[in-house]
C-alpha cells in the first residue's frame, strides 16, 4: 500500500458559485400585487395629502462644523492606497481590495446607503478636498472655462455609459492592475474638470458618480440644509420627501436616469439563458466575455433605447389623457419616479453578491498587499459563502428581493402621482395621466422579478 500524506486544502467561492433563483410564483404573485396596489394608490390616495406629508420635516441636529474638505482628503488618501494595492498587490480579484471596494462597497453598498441616509458621497468623494487645496493655491473657484449650458447632463450620461460598458462588457473589469489604471485615469480626468470648469458645475453636470449618487440620495430619509448661522442642519422626512422640490430634468438628465436603471437590468438579462438563445450561444458552453463584446455592447444600448421609448410613449399617452402639458416637460418631472425602482432592483440584483463579496472586502482591506498584515483585525476573516445557502437563507433572500421590487414599484407610483399632481393640478387629471406609466411600471416590476427567477450562466 502506498502511503498518502494529507494536508490542509484551501478554497474560495464567489457569488457565482451558486445561484438562488426566485421561485416562479413569487414574480407572478408580485405582478398581481403590483397591479392591485397601483390601483389603490391612484384611486384612493389624494395627491394633496402626499404633498403635505412630504413637506413635513423633523429637525434632528445642527452639525458643529463643516468637515467636507477633511473627509474628502482622507477619502483621497484611501483611494490612493487602493490604487497602489491594485497595481502591486494580488492579481486575484477576491484578495485585492481595489476591485472589491469599487464593485462591491462603492457601486453596490454606497448606492444603497445613499438611498437611505442621504448624499454621503458629497463628503466622501476624493475630489472636493484636493480641489479646495487647489483653490487655496490660487485656482479660481469658478474655474477657467464654462460648460456650455446646451450640454445639460450629457457629459455625465456618456461617462455613465462608459462605466456601464466597462463593468458589463469589458473582458476583465475585475483585474486589479487594469482597474487601478482606469481609476487613476478617471480621478485625474475628473480633477482636471473640477479645476477647469469649477467644482460645483462639474460635479452637478459631468462627474457621473456625483450626479448618480445625488439623484439616488433624493429618495433618502435624511437631508442637510443650511441653518440660520450657515451651519448644516440634519432633517428627517418620509422616503422621497426631497423629490417634492425637484425641478424637471432636461432630456439628457432623463436619459441619464433611465440608463442607470437599464444598465443594472441588462446586467441581469445578459446572464439569462433567454439572452444566450437570442445571440446564438450555448449557455452551458459559455465562451467568455471577449467573444461577446459586440452582442453585449449592442444589447446594453438596445436595453436603454427600449426603456427610453417605452417611458416616453407612456408619458406622451398620459399627457394626452390628462391635458396639454408638453411631453418633454412632463417626462422631466415624471422620470424622478424611476429612482425607487432603480434602487430596489439594485438591491435585489446585487444582494447575494454583496453578502459574499462584502466579506472578502473586509478581509482584503486588512491585508491590501498580501504581506501578512492585519490592519483592521479582519485579515483572517473566514468568508462564509454559505450564508446565502440553505432553505432559511434562501427564503429570506427571496422575500427580501421580491418585497424590495414590489415596494420600490409602489413608492414609484406614489412619487409619480405627486409629480403628476404638480403638472396637472387636479387629482383626477393626475390619475388619468398616470395610467400608461403605471402599466409600464407594472411590466418592469414583473420583468425584474422574472430576471431573478430566470436560469443564468456566465
Amino acid at each position: 500500500m502506498v502511503p498518502i500524506s494529507c494536508g490542509a486544502a484551501f478554497a474560495h467561492a464567489a457569488d457565482r458559485a451558486h445561484v438562488l433563483l426566485l421561485p416562479t410564483h413569487y414574480y407572478l404573485f408580485g405582478g398581481v400585487l403590483a397591479v392591485a396596489l397601483s390601483f389603490l394608490v391612484l384611486a384612493f390616495l389624494p395627491a394633496s395629502g402626499i404633498d403635505r406629508l412630504a413637506a413635513r420635516r423633523l429637525r434632528l441636529l445642527t452639525l458643529p462644523f463643516e468637515g467636507r474638505a477633511a473627509v474628502s482628503l482622507v477619502s483621497f488618501v484611501f483611494l490612493a492606497g487602493l490604487v497602489v494595492a491594485g497595481a502591486l498587490g494580488s492579481r486575484d480579484p477576491l484578495s485585492n481590495p481595489l476591485p472589491l471596494t469599487v464593485w462591491t462597497l462603492l457601486w453596490v453598498g454606497l448606492t444603497l446607503v445613499q438611498g437611505v441616509l442621504g448624499n454621503l458621497w458629497a463628503w466622501l468623494n476624493p475630489w472636493y478636498g484636493p480641489w479646495r487645496l487647489a483653490v487655496r493655491a490660487g485656482v479660481p473657484p469658478a474655474g477657467y472655462l464654462r460648460l456650455p449650458a446646451a450640454l445639460g447632463l450629457m457629459p455625465a450620461f456618456l461617462l455613465l455609459f462608459a462605466f456601464a460598458w466597462f463593468e458589463l462588457v469589458y473582458p476583465a473589469p475585475d483585474d486589479p492592475a487594469r482597474l487601478a489604471l482606469a481609476v487613476s485615469a478617471y480621478w485625474c480626468f475628473a480633477m482636471a474638470g473640477a479645476v477647469l470648469f469649477g467644482y460645483r458645475h462639474w460635479v452637478r453636470r459631468a462627474e457621473f458618480l456625483s450626479v448618480f449618487f445625488a439623484m439616488i440620495a433624493r429618495l433618502s430619509l435624511f437631508s442637510l440644509r443650511r441653518g440660520s448661522r450657515g451651519r448644516p442642519a440634519l432633517f428627517l422626512g418620509v422616503p422621497g420627501h426631497r423629490l417634492r422640490e425637484a425641478a424637471p430634468l432636461p432630456p439628457s438628465g432623463l436619459a441619464f436616469l433611465l440608463l442607470a436603471l437599464s444598465s443594472v437590468s441588462f446586467d441581469g438579462f445578459m446572464r439569462t439563458f433567454f439572452w444566450f438563445g437570442l445571440i446564438g450561444v450555448n449557455p452551458l458552453e459559455y465562451p467568455g466575455r471577449s467573444a461577446l463584446l459586440v452582442p453585449n455592447t449592442l444589447g446594453l444600448a438596445a436595453m436603454f433605447l427600449l426603456l427610453c421609448a417605452a417611458f416616453l410613449l407612456a408619458v406622451r399617452f398620459g399627457s394626452r389623457l390628462a391635458g396639454d402639458a408638453p411631453p418633454a416637460h412632463a417626462g422631466g418631472f415624471l422620470v424622478w419616479s424611476i429612482i425607487p425602482i432603480a434602487l430596489a432592483y439594485h438591491f435585489s440584483h446585487y444582494l447575494v453578491a454583496f453578502a459574499i463579496n462584502g466579506q472578502y472586502a473586509l478581509s482584503a482591506l486588512s491585508d491590501p498587499l498580501v504581506r501578512g498584515w492585519d490592519l483592521f483585525g479582519t485579515a483572517g476573516l473566514y468568508v462564509q459563502a454559505g450564508v446565502t445557502l440553505g432553505a432559511q437563507s434562501a427564503w429570506i433572500i427571496w422575500n427580501a428581493q421580491a418585497l424590495a421590487i414590489i415596494g420600490g414599484h409602489v413608492l414609484a407610483v406614489v412619487i409619480a402621482h405627486l409629480m403628476a399632481h404638480r403638472l396637472f393640478g387636479t387629482t383626477r387629471r393626475a390619475s388619468l395621466s398616470q395610467l400608461p406609466l403605471v402599466v409600464l411600471m407594472i411590466g418592469y416590476t414583473v420583468f425584474g422579478l422574472w430576471l431573478l427567477s430566470a436560469p443564468t450562466a456566465g
